[in-house]
């Protein structure tokens, strides 16, 4: 019988689902404080996240028994993913539930931003009536510049091809004819996104590359009154930075729905109208969180059984007909990881396996991962 943590909140669907399988415990734990997840973490193989409960060293040296972290949605910055490969560990996520959403969601700031929409609602509502105070800029002919053509930058640029506005893209990682199907122009820089761009988009993971792409050293090569939207992860935008180009009117506005820090209750950025905050929902529409509850209970249910974890982001990507191939060394591998644990007398700080016959031409880092867990 295995045992399910679920700490933050999965679609009520997807927890009927777990609840369902005969072979799995679980235990429904939202908003599960950091030392309780500590004291507890030890009793079970899966765990299911968003993007609050930190999987790091301490949480994963702890968790003695844990198979695979299933995070219901896509970032996994919250997740230290090389110490969980080393720690044997398997790190899901759901990167195409809530596509549609996350793109949504960033559109709707852009357009709220570009029309002072949130203002106006606030300033009708306190018994006033004035429109002129409440001019905007329309998005048509405008050029929207799109840090990021993955999965959600490819659906805006389809999506806001259709306002009518010019596109310019920049991302550094995939070939010339992503930005080809999209309708995008390469940028071959940032710096020329930035230059050219009247309204700025991410859409990236956050990495130590992608952290603070516009900030302070940068800021003057924003055109005067450009508009900024953050949908993806917080701290891309450096917040001290928008918060200067804000005050000197060179940011015309800030839509964002991530946060540096969350959950918060203050922010510098707060004190700007023009800065229109949301607390991290991009996701929190019915469609998306049934399909990510789904999507991640199917994988965490997959890593138990020892079959395909499709999502996997510190696995290979492996097909089903090589996955049968490996599938009998996985089990194996992790009954001699414990074996050979149990036997060596001094610290192991390094395990070499070697591979023979038809195995031994196969991707074979799970096995490896299985072997480290064992």
């Amino acid at each position: 019988m295995y045992k399910v943590l679920v700490g933050e909140y999965i679609d009520d669907e997807a927890i009927a689902g777990l609840l369902k399988s005969e072979d799995v415990e679980v235990d429904v734990k939202v908003g599960i404080s950091r030392e309780e997840i500590l004291n507890i973490i030890h009793e079970y193989d899966a765990l299911i996240v968003r993007s609050v409960i930190k999987v790091d060293k301490e949480l994963l040296d702890k968790a003695k028994k844990l198979k695979i972290v299933g995070r219901a949605g896509n970032g996994t910055d919250n997740i230290n993913i090389p110490e969980a490969t080393a720690h044997g560990v398997i790190v899901a996520n759901t990167p195409d539930s809530n596509t549609v959403s996350a793109c949504e969601i960033a559109i709707g700031l852009m357009i709220a931003s570009a029309r002072n929409i949130v203002a106006a609602n606030n300033y009708i509502k306190s018994g006033k009536w004035e429109r002129e105070i409440f001019v905007g800029s329309e998005l048509f002919e405008k050029t929207l510049g799109i840090i990021g053509l993955g999965r959600i930058g490819s659906l805006m640029a389809k999506r806001m091809k259709a306002f009518g506005m010019e596109l310019i893209a920049y991302d550094p990682y995939i070939s010339d004819e992503i930005f080809k199907r999209n309708g995008c122009k390469k940028a071959e820089t940032l710096d020329e996104l930035l230059e050219k761009s009247d309204i700025i988009t991410i859409h990236t993971p956050k990495t130590k590359e992608t952290l603070n792409m516009i900030n302070a050293e940068n800021l003057h090569k924003l055109k005067d009154g450009v508009r900024l939207v953050n949908a993806a992860r917080g701290g891309l935008f450096n917040e001290d930075a928008v918060a200067e180009g804000l005050k000197s009117g060179k940011i015309a506005s800030f839509g964002y729905d991530v946060h540096t820090v969350e959950p918060r209750s203050e922010c510098i950025l707060y004190e700007f109208e023009n800065a229109i905050a949301t607390p991290h929902i991009g996701a929190t529409t019915y469609e998306a969180q049934r399909n990510v509850g789904t999507q991640v209970v199917r994988q965490v249910l997959n890593g138990l059984r020892g079959e395909i974890v499709e999502t996997a982001v510190n696995l290979p990507s492996i097909g089903r007909e090589e996955f049968l191939i490996v599938k009998p060394f996985i089990n194996l591998a992790e009954k001699l990881g414990k074996i050979y644990f149990q036997i060596e007398k001094a610290p192991i700080t390094n395990i070499a396996i070697n591979y023979y016959g038809e195995i031994a031409e196969q991707e074979t880092a799970l096995v490896d991962s299985t072997a480290v867990k064992g």
